[in-house]
């Protein structure tokens, strides 16, 4: 175990208060409520008599032929539109077991909710290099409304107007079906009070995430300079509050582990979506070197957010000996605010117990 994980165990000790006191600290809206009242406030619950779908440590990977780069564009950054739908619903229906795309969303989503779909287009500001591409952001929209949720109930959120615009999302033709909103927070739309959810920090979760009853989560597998990997937790987390400046200190463990288990984020968020048709393994999160971005050819579906990171951790280890490069413990980097996840029981962190089931198509 890394150093930056040396009072893992003592702080996980207190973490029950922490999570309890989080949604009333700072909070007058809140004040004179029972704790239990005030966190009910602010968690989401599924439309009466709808029980989303939830399977811990199981993950699904797609794969299509052995030449990542057949599957892109001639651009080799984007996927070919039919070969992500394809990918995608081949994921979710082996993930889900049902019979086609919106039939498999159906397991997530109900006619009555209001959906935020949070995508990650940080790396592909600067030149549509890495980011969730268009082409399997589309065919996740179209889903959720043939699921039934109304088009004007569907937001695609980031956190800048230029990470939203790196996914290419309403841009060069790329158009989001009528109705649906592509907006940023900009670290300051939140419409919550302050809570705090690490050593006193006030923050917010911004209102894309707080105003859904259900969230999306689509996300990519990229090297951080800072907390080693980043992909699904840190895409919810540092993507949807006010301040993720402020949460990065001590390669950002426990914060990423802690603001996810909040249950605003825990009761809101309910598939996980990893666009692996590309991956950056080291000198990320901003694709700054070229050479450091490869294809990956792949799209993988759960509901497991520490299980997909773990995979995806391993998939960086993996290529980064291959290239003869330290693995990211070795390079004082590791990712240990996954396991310390785990430890909260938001997922599985055992690679023993995590069933990655791999499809070729």
């Amino acid at each position: 175990m890394s150093g930056d994980s040396r009072g893992r165990r003592k702080f996980l000790q207190g973490t029950g208060a922490l999570v309890a006191a989080s949604t009333v600290a700072g909070s007058s809206a809140l004040a004179g409520e029972s704790k239990d009242a005030a966190i009910d406030a602010l968690t989401a619950h599924p439309p009466a008599g709808f029980s989303p779908m939830s399977v811990p440590g199981k993950v699904t990977k797609v794969t299509k032929g052995t030449d990542p780069r057949a599957l892109l564009q001639p651009n080799e950054l984007w996927p070919k539109p039919d070969v992500a739908k394809q990918m995608l619903e081949r994921a979710m229906t082996e993930f889900t077991g049902a019979s086609n795309l919106v039939e498999a969303m159906k397991k997530f989503v109900h006619p009555d909710d209001v959906v935020a779909i949070k995508v990650n287009g940080i790396a592909g500001q600067s030149g549509f290099t890495m980011a969730v591409n268009f082409e399997l952001i589309l065919p996740v929209v179209e889903a959720v409304i043939a699921a039934g949720v109304p088009a004007d109930k569907v937001t695609v959120y980031e956190q800048y107007p230029n990470f939203l615009s790196g996914t290419r999302v309403n841009i060069r033709g790329n158009k989001l079906p009528d109705g649906v909103r592509a907006k940023f927070h900009g670290n300051s739309l939140a419409t919550m009070p302050y809570i705090q959810v690490y050593q006193g920090i006030r923050t917010k979760y911004c209102r894309f995430l707080t105003e859904a009853t259900a969230v999306i989560n689509m996300s990519l597998i990229k090297d951080h300079s800072i907390c080693g990997y980043t992909g699904l937790l840190k895409n919810i987390t540092h993507g949807s509050i006010i301040n993720p400046q402020d949460h990065h200190t001590t390669h950002a463990n426990p914060q990423i582990a802690l603001l996810y288990n909040h249950p605003i984020v825990r009761s809101r968020v309910r598939l996980h979506i990893t666009d692996g048709f590309k991956l950056i393994y080291d000198e990320g999160p901003l694709d700054k070197n070229p050479l450091r971005r490869i294809p990956h050819g792949a799209v993988y579906v759960s509901t497991d957010p520490v299980a997909m990171d773990t995979i995806g951790w391993k998939v960086i280890d993996d290529v980064r000996q291959e290239k003869g490069m330290r693995t990211l413990a070795n390079s004082g980097r590791e990712p240990t605010y996954i396991r310390t996840a785990a430890d909260l029981g938001i997922g599985i962190h055992d690679m023993n117990r995590i069933r990655l089931r791999e499809v070729a198509i």
